[in-house]
């Protein structure tokens, strides 16, 4: 039956999937120790069965996935991107009163013990809708202008804008960072001229360094507040900063989280051994576990590991030779790329906390199934292994 569902031996991409497969034993074990040192509530079988059931939800995703070819996913991409977006808007209704109370957020719902959170569907919904939008423009204007260019990106800009408006809404200002990030990925590969992206960049910068004096000066927080920032944000800024000067309440969790690393060492101090308590440390510092029990050579692996995997996804991207599918390919990178950075950067001290999971190795469904998606769209490419001409018309001839 295996077989039956695959066409032919040698259009599955063995190497992403040996990576991911990979990345989910360290999440299990990971999951396995913190749950077991911290959580006194919550069954620690119980947890790794459900975020098994979680990855095979994921495998399934990436079967599905992986059967639509190029052509297909072209026609399918705006009602994928309508779908999230009504998702987006009725969690701002239907939201978990529950959670709101507990994080502040209006980004999940919650049936039951069963939660779901519309912006990590929306991601890989983005990815395949903002493609779109620049494989099609690059299509009608075969050659990049000054004004062609700046078309695309009012074009890119209005498909986005709404995205971060509704995020904002929820009050998820770390997953919001994470759509920036993907938009500024795909207009970089998408061949606007640097004319534009020069002081696009420039803009972006100047912005950046306003936001850091907003947040770190008094005139700037009270600024800030107006536009609905809430005093755990600013919170997790103060932690950042000055990491040891609050660790019993802000900063402790950073804080427990840069200790728990430390103390592994070159080696770790081994699976299952754990010195150094971490709050909810299955979820966003799940870093600190592998730090922890396998040092820093245990850490370097880990990055290994994703580097393989960003490489397998270029070589995809090189042998199918598909224009829509490398900015699929683009943003799939960025995605993940971005989750890589900002979690370790925040576990240890690098940037301030920001709730972003550690791609395939964190705790919950709804980001590891937003992310098996995006595999699932690579491996569409190598499961096709098609080369399509895009035409003016509809991308494809």
């Amino acid at each position: 039956m295996f077989k039956r569902f695959f066409k032919a031996e040698g259009e599955i991409d063995w190497g992403i999937i040996f990576v991911v497969l990979m990345l989910a034993l360290i999440g299990l074990t990971s999951l396995y120790v913190a749950v077991s040192h911290d959580s006194t509530i919550v069954s620690v079988a119980r947890m790794v069965v459900m975020q098994g059931i979680w990855y095979i939800i994921g495998i399934v995703a990436v079967l599905v996935i992986m059967r639509f070819d190029s052509e297909q996913l072209w026609r399918i991409a705006p009602y994928i991107f309508g779908l999230a977006v009504f998702l987006m808007v009725a969690v701002l209704v239907f939201y978990s009163r529950s959670y709101y109370a507990t994080t502040g957020g209006k980004s999940w719902f919650a049936i039951g013990p069963l939660t779901f959170q519309p912006s990590e569907v929306m991601k890989p919904a983005m990815i395949v809708m903002l493609a779109r939008v620049i494989a099609q423009h690059n299509t009608q204007y075969s050659e990049h202008t000054f004004a062609s260019d700046r078309k695309l990106l009012l074009k890119i800009i209005y498909w986005v804008i709404p995205i971060v408006i509704l995020v904002l809404a929820q009050h998820d200002f770390g997953t919001m960072l994470v759509f920036l990030a993907i938009t500024a990925g795909m207009i970089l590969v998408s061949g606007i001229t640097w004319k534009i992206l020069g002081p696009l960049f420039g803009l972006a910068g100047a912005l950046g360094t306003m936001g850091i004096l907003l947040v770190t000066q008094e005139w700037g927080r009270r600024v800030l507040e107006k536009f609905g920032f809430e005093a755990y944000q600013f919170a997790r800024v103060d932690a950042w900063m000055n990491p040891g000067s609050d660790t019993s309440n802000s900063g402790y969790q950073l804080w427990q989280a840069m200790k728990a690393i430390g103390s592994g060492g070159l080696y770790g101090t081994g699976f299952n051994v754990s010195h150094v308590n971490v709050p909810v440390r299955e979820s966003d510092m799940i870093f600190s576990v592998i730090g922890e029990n396998y040092g820093f050579i245990g850490s370097m692996l880990l990055l290994l590991l994703y580097f393989l995997l960003f490489y397998q996804i270029y070589r995809v991207v090189r042998d199918t030779s598909n224009q829509y599918y490398a900015y699929i390919a683009a943003g799939v990178i960025m995605m993940l790329l971005f989750h890589i950075f900002e979690n370790i950067g925040m576990n240890i001290g690098l940037v301030p906390l920001t709730g972003i999971p550690l791609p395939f190795i964190s705790q919950g469904g709804s980001a590891l199934v937003g992310n098996m998606i995006g595999i699932g769209l690579v491996m569409s490419m190598r499961y096709h292994h098609r080369t399509y001409s895009l035409s003016n018309q509809n991308g494809f001839v």
